[in-house]
């Protein structure tokens, strides 16, 4: 850690011995003795408590992801019912088919067609009547009609 070696500690110690003495020295490394054991207790007492507010906010976190999850599921189960009940349409449902809006041979502008919802049905076209042949007298009258009158 501070990268003090054999030779250093030894150099440290005869200074030690040099300036207290024989008789002070044995006091003053139990004294500093004492005083690094409780420095090393309050580190690992600040470390215990950092660890044990980084887990409760683990926890926290865990419990807050949790009832974010539970909530989602009731919401599921609501959504579930609403569908099954008929008051809510279904998303996973294929879209409705809209048909093709008819042209009325009638009205000058066609009419918009309304959306087919699922509780409406949708009748099939009638087929066209077959054409019956022209007689002479009906294509005399076409031809007359094309022709512009004095």
């Amino acid at each position: 850690m501070f990268d003090i070696g054999f030779s250093e500690l030894l150099l440290v110690g005869l200074v030690a011995l040099i300036v207290l003495g024989p008789e002070r020295l044995p006091g003053a490394v139990r004294t500093a003795g004492l005083w690094i054991g409780r420095i090393k207790r309050s580190f690992n007492a600040i470390k215990q408590q950092v660890e044990q507010e980084i887990g409760a906010d683990e926890i926290r976190r865990q419990l807050h992801n949790e009832q974010i999850l539970q909530l989602e599921r009731e919401m599921n189960a609501m959504k579930q019912e609403l569908i099954s009940a008929g008051k809510l349409a279904d998303p996973n449902a294929p879209a409705p088919e809209q048909p093709a809006p008819v042209a009325q041979p009638n009205s000058e502008a066609p009419a918009p067609a309304a959306p087919v919802t699922s509780a409406q049905t949708v009748l099939p076209l009638e087929p066209p009547a077959p054409a019956t042949p022209a007689t002479p007298a009906t294509a005399n009258q076409a031809t007359n009609q094309d022709k512009p009158q004095p």
